[in-house]
């Protein structure tokens, strides 16, 4: 897929859940530990609750589970079956999947128990995330074979951001764990980010198995390409 297309159809696929996943509203209590969330690009269900950890500022641990996956989907079938999303609170010892099941949890538990209007429109919700999923297909949806790391990377994002979904798609595609940072539009976490990075500029992915941190969307492709990819 040429460039130009790639961040058109991404675009396009962002705007199809409008101001969903960019800003920040009803912050709640803050988790001691990350939540942990299994899933994978391309899966309108995973879309929403990415979309509510924006939303809500929450940090998150991601384990990737594409199709035809063997790192990650092993341990999720270990809880009754192979869904996703799926969801474990360290903080609480909840485990749950349905993505309006995890999207009402957060709200209630890390938010002021109001979900977004775009995030409860019930199958329209659904049908523009599939919609825009169908625009990538098959972009972050089946596994390629890569090698593992000895720790998990790091990207700083937000859910509604198109230059921030192909690097999830990548890092999904290539089974990569990673710790999402969200920084949405108003999160109050930006002024710690813009310290670290230099700039207000997302993606950004740090990998601390390599000491590498870096911008641009199309240089983090190459690098995990480069790195990880076999």
């Amino acid at each position: 897929m040429s460039r130009l297309l790639d961040v058109s159809t991404s675009f396009v696929s962002s705007i199809l859940h409008p101001f969903a996943g960019v800003f920040v509203r009803g912050i709640g209590a803050r988790p001691e530990a990350r939540v942990r969330l299994y899933e994978f690009e391309g899966c309108p269900f995973c879309r929403k609750v990415r979309e509510m950890l924006t939303t809500l500022d929450l940090d998150a641990a991601i384990f990737p589970c594409p199709k035809g996956g063997t790192r990650f989907r092993g341990e999720v079938a270990k809880h009754g079956k192979r869904q996703f999303p799926f969801l474990i609170d360290p903080n609480t010892g909840e485990e749950m999947f349905e993505s309006d099941t995890i999207v009402q949890y957060l709200a209630d538990r890390y938010g002021d128990g109001k979900v977004p209007l775009s995030l409860r429109m019930g199958p329209l919700t659904v049908v523009t995330g599939s919609v825009g999923s169908l625009l990538r297909y098959p972009k972050g949806t089946r596994a390629r074979p890569s090698r593992q790391p000895e720790g998990p990377l790091e990207l700083y994002s937000y859910e509604g951001s198109p230059y921030c979904r192909i690097v999830r798609e990548a890092l999904s595609e290539l089974e990569l764990p990673y710790v999402l940072h969200n920084v949405g539009r108003g999160s109050p976490r930006r002024a710690e980010f813009v310290a670290l990075s230099g700039k207000m500029q997302v993606p950004y992915l740090v990998d601390p198995n390599t000491g590498t941190a870096m911008f641009e969307s199309a240089d983090i492709v190459a690098y995990l390409d480069k790195t990880y990819a076999l």
